[in-house]
């Protein structure tokens, strides 16, 4: 008999990955541009020149394998980047190379939980949490946001307990692309400290930042300027558009509670689940792009272009401030039935019960700009069924 916990996770795969596949397969009967993917969060804006140089400077390189948390000459330069971009304290010695955002959250967790251990998330929040929580063995624990997805601290009080090991942060959000601002954090980092007072030891922040420089507005607080037991999982894949490259890093705050033990509890877990010596080819090309970006005036127009139609039509979203999603209500209380309902016109939308929230749909504008603009008379036909 085969682990029945996996094979459900395998036969149930995540609702954005499956409407990925569906418009895939829609996409060979009706035409790719019949069919409006807004289903995963796949950047269509080209990386920036400097990632394309040096990949194909590096394509000649050694391609062996690095030491099992990364290149240190690479977490050198993240270290350093880290120190002058943002002023927090950092050591080269406190990061490990990753395969993604996604491989960091796996990876500490499961260095981090203890039987028992409850983990908190704030909805909306990226699905995979849960999944990434309940394999390292804890808890997931879901507190509410403001009524624009913000975050609140005296919302999040009651759900922080003796068996709290962390909270998990994203911002910019996916998917409601709110950015908490300085005195958000501020106010987070008091309770923690607070109810931290209460345990044997601190309460851990988990800044999950695949989105960090995509904020149109608003500047993106670093958290360990703010809380000392706070880890920055971090990935290149949205910033430099690389999301199939799979690369990022773990960095343990130096000021961390006993910082050098949970840096080995993670190079442990790495060990364990095979997370070692991430793509050395790009370990490299983004040491030499630390703080380029991909064109975010690309990602504002698109943002613009559909925030603007929809609610000119009828559709109610928060504007975002960040990342490249809009997290819009849906015109009836049952999104997944609306989500079915878009599909007549080839929308496709991601119903928000998964993301901690009901009565939500994810729109992933990161598409080809032709997209959008072909999908606005869909828009158009799928919210005049409710009018």
């Amino acid at each position: 008999m085969y682990n029945e916990k996996m094979i459900k996770l395998g036969e149930e795969r995540s609702v954005i990955r499956e409407l990925f596949e569906y418009g895939n397969a829609r996409k060979k009967i009706v035409g790719v541009e019949n069919v409006f993917d807004f289903s995963i969060g796949n950047p269509a804006v080209p990386p920036p020149a400097c990632v394309r140089e040096e990949i194909r400077r590096l394509a000649d390189s050694d391609h062996g394998y690095s030491s099992a948390p990364g290149l240190f000459q690479v977490r050198e330069a993240i270290s350093g980047y880290i120190e002058t971009a943002f002023g927090a304290q950092m050591r080269p010695d406190l990061i490990y190379m990753t395969c993604g955002a996604s491989a960091s959250l796996t990876v500490v967790l499961n260095g981090i939980v203890n039987r028992g251990d409850e983990i908190v998330v704030l909805a909306p929040f990226f699905p995979e949490y849960r999944v990434f929580t309940e394999h390292a063995g804890g808890t997931l624990v879901v507190a509410p946001t403001d009524e624009n997805f913000h975050l609140d601290a005296e919302k999040l009080r009651p759900y922080l307990n003796k068996r709290t090991k962390a909270v998990i942060l994203n911002s910019p959000n996916n998917p409601s692309g709110a950015v908490y601002s300085e005195g958000e954090i501020e106010a987070l980092a008091a309770l923690l400290h607070e109810k931290s007072a209460e345990r044997e030891e601190p309460i851990l922040l988990l800044a999950d930042e695949p989105y960090r420089e995509l904020s149109y507005d608003k500047k993106v607080p670093h958290v360990m300027n703010f809380y000392e037991h706070s880890l920055v999982l971090y990935s290149f894949s949205k910033a430099l558009s690389l999301a199939g490259e799979r690369i990022g890093y773990i960095a343990v705050s130096p000021k961390c509670h006993r910082a050098e033990e949970l840096f080995s509890a993670i190079c442990g877990a790495g060990r364990a689940l095979g997370f070692v010596c991430a793509p050395v080819l790009f370990q490299r090309a983004v040491a030499n792009c630390l703080g380029q970006v991909s064109d975010i005036g690309e990602y504002r127009r698109r943002r613009d272009l559909l925030y603007q139609s929809l609610t000119r039509m009828g559709y109610s979203c928060v504007k975002p401030e960040g990342a490249f999603y809009l997290f819009v209500r849906s015109p009836e209380p049952d999104a997944n039935n609306f989500c079915e309902r878009a599909k007549k016109y080839e929308l496709l939308l991601v119903p928000s019960d998964s993301f901690g929230v009901k009565g939500y749909v994810r729109i992933s504008y990161c598409v080809d700009m032709g997209v959008i603009e072909r999908s606005l008379p869909a828009f158009e036909k799928l919210i005049g069924e409710y009018r």
